[in-house]
């Protein structure tokens, strides 16, 4: 029993559902395997007397950080080009630099860093997008499973409104995706393929039903983008007339829901579009720094959560600069607020215990039993030592008050400890 348990002590603190902050000061976490197995307020059964307990003190408790939709060769454009609308910072500054990613060499150097920022934030389940060339993108999933992390990682598709040195054939893009989902699907336990168009005017129709073709016969998930810009969606509309929204046009080649699908940003859907995303179980990845910095808008999170679309955090690298999901919550806060004097009043803004949620659970259950410390599910975890920001006031913050502080002023060397699927990861 011993080899097979493992339990941790201090504050613990979950959402196990939207809004819902579940708070268990001085408790024990039984782990059995990668799994939580239960939590005990106060003392343990006796059938656990003679397991050691790692005692993290008065430290929080908390689950990793979910990032559902970052680019990570963008990972050296943080910081530029944020003066710019969406299609122009992609012709300006993202694809030159997806370009240099031919280069194995670099590929690797970018994304040995961009491994290690996210270890260093927290954040312990990624989405990812690759770029076009399939052995860099092997190489940021081995790079991802190496450090511990769990994540999708995908070879992006481009065949059509793509400059000439970023542009594939349909034909080698789907062969490309289909050797890449072959040699990585069973290659790591915590790091597997998703199928990547980059978004529906980069991908012809053609490209679009062979990618859902083949995420059908391997049963790997969708991610693309949705309604982030509005010169995107007018572009989409004079691309494919015969769909009534931009949504239209993924559903009709079998790329919305037919497989686990995540979507990023979704700012500017309609309700029939909102209404198919309910209905296809679609996961929204909301960017809020991203939002803001290539003026797309401010998505409509309240009016999802109330339609019953699930939604997860985001950090885009590089259309947004931080890798950190604490600090995506606060934006996400921020904007709700916005949202909410836009809205008359109507939608109310977010609070922290719902951005905790959506950074935690909501994009967690993308991964499955993850972001949550209910019984049976993995144990993705940082231990949070805020004793520094609690400074010389001599004030004593409740747990709760401790964890707003961290979200908000906090960074990652308050994260003393991180776990994933039970087992403690190291700094890669």
């Amino acid at each position: 029993m011993n080899n097979q348990f493992q339990i941790l002590k201090g504050n613990v603190v979950f959402t196990p559902k939207f809004g819902q902050m579940e708070i268990l000061e001085d408790s024990y976490i039984v782990i059995a395997g990668k799994q939580v197995k239960a939590i005990y307020r106060s003392s343990l059964p006796e059938k656990y007397r003679n397991i050691i307990v790692t005692d993290y003190g008065s430290a929080l408790i908390i689950p990793g950080f979910v990032d559902l939709h970052a680019h990570a060769p963008q990972f050296a454009n943080r910081g530029l080009g944020l003066d710019c609308e969406l299609l122009p910072w992609l012709d300006q500054y993202t694809f030159p630099e997806e370009a240099k990613y031919q280069n194995a060499a670099y590929a690797e150097t970018v994304y040995r860093q961009v491994v290690a920022e996210f270890w260093k934030w927290g954040t312990t389940r990624v989405v990812l997008f690759g770029t076009i060339h399939k052995q860099a993108t092997v190489k940021l999933m081995e790079l991802l499973a190496a450090a511990g992390l769990g994540g999708y990682v995908g070879k992006v598709n481009m065949d059509r409104n793509s400059p000439d040195f970023l542009l594939e054939t349909t034909r080698q893009s789907l062969a490309d995706t289909e050797e890449f989902i072959q040699h990585t699907r069973n290659k790591y336990e915590l790091v597997k393929p998703i199928i990547t168009p980059r978004f529906v005017p980069a991908c012809t129709p053609e490209l679009m039903k062979g990618l859902a073709t083949l995420a059908q016969k391997y049963s790997v998930p969708v991610q693309s983008h949705l309604s982030e810009n509005t010169g995107e969606i007018e572009l989409v509309k004079s691309l494919h007339p015969e769909c009534r929204h931009y949504a239209g046009v993924y559903e009709q080649f079998g790329l919305f829901g037919r497989q686990p699908t995540i979507m990023a940003h979704c700012i500017h859907n309609d309700d029939a579009e909102i209404a198919l995303m309910a209905q296809n179980n679609i996961y929204v990845a909301h960017c809020p720094y991203s939002n803001n910095n290539l003026a797309s808008g401010i998505a409509p999170v309240r009016k999802f959560i109330r339609s019953h679309v699930a939604v997860g955090l985001a950090s885009d690298i590089a259309g947004g600069h931080e890798v950190s999901i604490a600090r995506a919550m606060v934006m996400a806060v921020q904007v709700s607020k916005l949202k909410w004097l836009e809205s008359n009043k109507q939608d109310n803004f977010l609070t922290i215990p719902e951005a905790f949620y959506l950074a935690t659970k909501g994009g967690g259950s993308f991964f499955g039993k993850v972001g949550s410390f209910e019984e049976g599910y993995e144990f993705d975890a940082l231990v949070i030592d805020d004793s520094a920001l609690s400074g010389s006031s001599g004030r004593d913050y409740s747990v709760e008050e401790r964890l707003n502080r961290f979200i908000y002023l906090g960074d990652d060397r308050n994260i003393a400890v991180r776990y994933v699927a039970g087992r403690k990861i190291e700094q890669p």
